[in-house]
C-alpha cells in the first residue's frame, strides 16, 4: 500500500512562511474558511486567540499550508503545512528539499530569493551537478538545483 503524506515546517509566523514558500513554489496559500472559523469560535469549539487576520483574511492562527494551484482542495494532495512553535530554529535541518529549476538559471533564482529574504549559503557539486543550498526568511535549508 502505498501512503500520502505532507511535509510540517516547524515556524514562528507559519502565515509569512506560506506566502513565501508559495511565490517561491509557484504553488497556491490554501484558502481559509472564513465561515468555518467564526462557527468553530462561536461554538465554544475554538478561541479567538486561536485566530488571526492575515492579508485582510480570517485564519487560524497556528498554521498555514500551500499546494500546487491545480490540487486546491483536493483530497491526497501534495502540501506543505507551516505550524506554529515557541522555539526558534537553532541548528542545521536534519531533513531539507530540493527545489528543481527545470532549467531555469540558478544564479537568477539565487538572486531573486535573496532579494526577497532568502540566504546563501554554499555550492555543492557532486560530479557535473552542482546545486546552491539556502535558507528561507527562517533559516530553514533547501536546495536550488
Amino acid at each position: 500500500m502505498a501512503y500520502r503524506f505532507q511535509v510540517v515546517v516547524d515556524s514562528r509566523d507559519p502565515h509569512a512562511q506560506a506566502d513565501w514558500w508559495a511565490e517561491t513554489l509557484g504553488w497556491a496559500v490554501e484558502p481559509s474558511d472564513e465561515d468555518f472559523i467564526r462557527r468553530m469560535v462561536e461554538q465554544g469549539f475554538a478561541t479567538e486567540a486561536e485566530t488571526t487576520t492575515h492579508n485582510g483574511v480570517l485564519v487560524w492562527a497556528s498554521a498555514q499550508a500551500i499546494c500546487p494551484p491545480d490540487q486546491v482542495g483536493q483530497q491526497g494532495r501534495q502540501r506543505f503545512l507551516f505550524q506554529t512553535v515557541p522555539e526558534g530554529k537553532t541548528v542545521k535541518n536534519r531533513v531539507h528539499w530540493d527545489v528543481r529549476l527545470d532549467g531555469d538559471d540558478k544564479d537568477e533564482v539565487r538572486a531573486t530569493l535573496e532579494a526577497r529574504g532568502a540566504t546563501f549559503l554554499w555550492k555543492g557539486s557532486e560530479g557535473p551537478n552542482w546545486w546552491y543550498t539556502m535558507a528561507d526568511p527562517e533559516g530553514n535549508e533547501f536546495c536550488i538545483s
